[in-house]
């Protein structure tokens, strides 16, 4: 009986061992989503062919050039996204320049927005998720993990441009507080800048229909809750790229990556003007797929080459300060939760299998 209950403690001992990674200096972490971003833009700037095509502006070209053309595609993805490239890449890590075979895929063969966003916070591909209609999702997801361990108990917050990431986080099983477009923020201490995001949303014209809001809305509801009740793990989901990209406006679509950077930016020199936040909070920022090249650029999904290629943004206390990864590689979105909690000190298990986390993001073994 007592050699049973030895090795019954040992195993239970083991178990709770591996539940917990190495502790670091992330004591907080942020994951954005930027719907349908390509790795293309990221890494190489605007792309000639589409920035010169008439049909796909609705900006004058003069000015359009002015702000994002340039001879070189590291001068085109300066002018771009400057905070990816003079901040992430000083100080953190960027994947996925394809050119370089350092190569991010989603392992999901849908290659659209629902089983991407579901892949990415689950660490999980499940077939069965093949439809952006699909409802509450069966798999738990690493956001409700984190909200069951000491310290983060009513700490973890999404707020989504897009109605379906209510049923791809499944809040109706978790509870967890989440802000579709549309949902205000509520509250009875709710600060000036609150009151006024939530007033945002409803000044905006209608453009994506009721189930989306702009990227604007969702950013001043986030900033604005961040700064007034400190959660320690924020999902925050972006959607205006992929908007613009299939409506065919490829001039809106740089335009909204671009102010997505500064948005980031801001987001960025605010938590590290917070005490609670500066020096331990860690930035995770993906897209949920691709899109197509040439032609092909306005879609995505599995009848669309190229739609599948993703990239993959890190900044924080413990990510080694490699910049762009140029060495070969491959890593995928289902990677992705199991480092989020691997930050937070955290091995990810859940109802299903779970990725591998990706190592070379972090000092932390």
């Amino acid at each position: 009986m007592k050699t049973k209950l030895l090795v019954f403690a040992l195993v239970f001992m083991a178990a709770a061992v591996s539940s917990f990674a190495q502790k670091g200096k992330t004591k907080n972490v942020i994951l954005i989503s930027i719907d349908g971003y390509r790795w293309q833009e990221i890494f190489k700037g605007a792309d000639s062919s589409l920035l010169f095509q008439k049909k796909y502006r609705r900006q004058d070209s003069t000015e359009l050039v002015k702000k994002y053309w340039a001879p070189t595609a590291n001068e085109r993805r300066q002018k771009l996204m400057p905070f990816f490239w003079n901040t992430i890449a000083k100080h953190g890590q960027l994947y996925g320049n394809r050119d370089l075979k350092n190569y991010v895929n989603v392992k999901n063969k849908y290659w659209f927005s629902y089983p991407g966003r579901s892949e990415t916070v689950c660490g999980y591909y499940d077939p069965a998720i093949n439809s952006n209609s699909y409802p509450d999702n069966p798999n738990e997801n690493v956001l409700e993990f984190i909200n069951k361990q000491k310290g983060y108990q009513n700490k973890v917050v999404t707020f989504a441009g897009w109605a379906a990431v209510g049923n791809i986080v499944n809040r109706n099983r978790n509870k967890m507080p989440l802000y579709n477009p549309y949902e205000d923020v509520k509250g009875a201490n709710l600060t000036e800048a609150q009151k006024l995001a939530n007033e945002l949303q409803y000044f905006l014209p209608n453009t994506f229909g009721t189930s989306e809001r702009f990227d604007l809305t969702t950013y001043a509801l986030a900033k604005t809750y961040i700064a007034a009740n400190h959660p320690r793990l924020v999902y925050i989901d972006f959607i205006d790229t992929d908007e613009f990209g299939h409506a065919g406006q490829y001039d809106s679509f740089l335009d909204a990556a671009n102010y997505l950077d500064k948005m980031i930016a801001s987001l960025w020199a605010s938590l590290q003007a917070d005490p609670f936040y500066k020096d331990n909070t860690t930035i995770m920022i993906c897209p949920d797929h691709g899109r197509g090249i040439d032609k092909g650029w306005v879609s995505h999904g599995s009848e669309t080459a190229h739609s599948n290629e993703t990239w993959f943004a890190v900044l924080g206390p413990d990510t080694p300060p490699k910049g762009e990864m140029k060495t070969e590689g491959q890593i995928y979105q289902e990677q992705f939760a199991q480092t989020l909690a691997h930050f937070l000190g955290f091995k990810f298990t859940a109802n299903h299998p779970v990725g591998e986390r990706v190592e070379s993001v972090s000092f932390l073994k």
